[in-house]
């Protein structure tokens, strides 16, 4: 009878990025107030996103994936979410390689690292909106 006496878990820690001079750019260009009601509005739109993202994978309707994912890019970099922009073009290319194994791994990262960002952005202490 074999014995299991080691039993590793796996925890995905993903590291975010924002880019703190993305946001700064957004505040000098729109001021304070506009710049904050740009902010929460493409949060939320990043959230709904996201979890379209999901439901497409588990449709398996890969060309609204694609178009979800693609669209994740260039919201996430209009308000300096690099992580968060880059691993949404990894999705965009690995359904376009039509690799529905990769696609769903990098999905899967896609979520963690887009819950984190969105996290990661409201505890952001020095964001001067």
């Amino acid at each position: 009878m074999n014995v299991v006496e080691n039993i590793l878990r796996l925890e995905h820690k993903e590291t975010v990025r924002l880019d703190p001079d993305r946001l700064s750019g957004l505040c000098r260009q729109l001021g304070d107030k506009n710049a904050l009601d740009v902010l929460c509005r493409t949060v939320e739109e990043l959230a709904v996103r996201l979890s379209n993202c999901e439901r497409h994978w588990r449709q398996r309707d890969w060309e609204a994936l694609r178009k979800c994912s693609k669209s994740l890019v260039a919201i996430a970099d209009q308000i300096g979410m690099t992580a968060l922009a880059r691993v949404a073009g990894d999705v965009t290319g690995a359904v376009d390689a039509g690799d529905a194994v990769a696609a769903g791994a990098t999905l899967g990262r896609l979520i963690r690292v887009g819950e984190r960002s969105l996290t990661a952005i409201w505890d952001q202490q020095d964001l001067s909106v």
